[in-house]
């Protein structure tokens, strides 16, 4: 199945791929890669089967970092297009990519009352998936982080820039 319908989780729950229009769907299909930890960089409407392996499952003569790290780099140094790496700091350890350029890092903070930012751990999944479908119904090309943030803010986000090459969405997190 695709792997956008075959995945499970908090991200995958929060954009809820079933209800999702053809439209959302089929600009997923030329936008929307996935870091697997199986099969690597794989597109979201890529048939997958069904499998338990995490960014750091042991494989008998497989080194998963050293696998795809090479990989997904090559991939974004091929295009100009805009490219926003949703991905956990687990699997971007697995596959870093440059921050800045075309490529920008999405980090989920939380605003406490005294002002100050931190990041979130298992709310940023929902907040992720959340913002990933918002992106999927616009289903529209987006060439910069400022057209982001627009969408973003229509859809009840907020986000702003954060360390060079990074964005910041703002949760509850609850």
């Amino acid at each position: 199945m695709p792997a956008i319908d075959r995945y499970t989780g908090v991200v995958f729950d929060a954009l809820d791929s079933a209800s999702l229009s053809a439209e959302a769907r089929s600009f997923a299909a030329g936008h929307v890669v996935i870091q697997s930890a199986l099969l690597g960089p794989i597109g979201a409407m890529d048939p997958i089967p069904a499998y338990r392996l995490s960014h750091d499952s042991k494989l008998p003569g497989v080194h998963l970092a050293k696998t795809w790290a090479p990989l997904v780099p090559q991939e974004i140094a091929a295009t100009n297009d805009l490219v926003l790496d949703f991905r956990s700091e687990a699997y971007v350890a697995l596959s870093p990519l440059p921050r800045g350029g075309n490529s920008w890092f999405l980090r989920v903070v939380t605003e406490s009352d005294d002002g100050s930012v931190r990041a979130l751990n298992h709310f940023n999944k929902k907040a992720k998936g959340l913002l990933t479908r918002a992106l999927l119904m616009h289903a529209r090309d987006l060439a910069t982080v400022d057209e982001v943030f627009t969408v973003a803010v229509q859809a009840g986000h907020r986000m702003e820039f954060g360390d060079p090459g990074e964005i910041r969405l703002f949760t509850s997190g609850v």
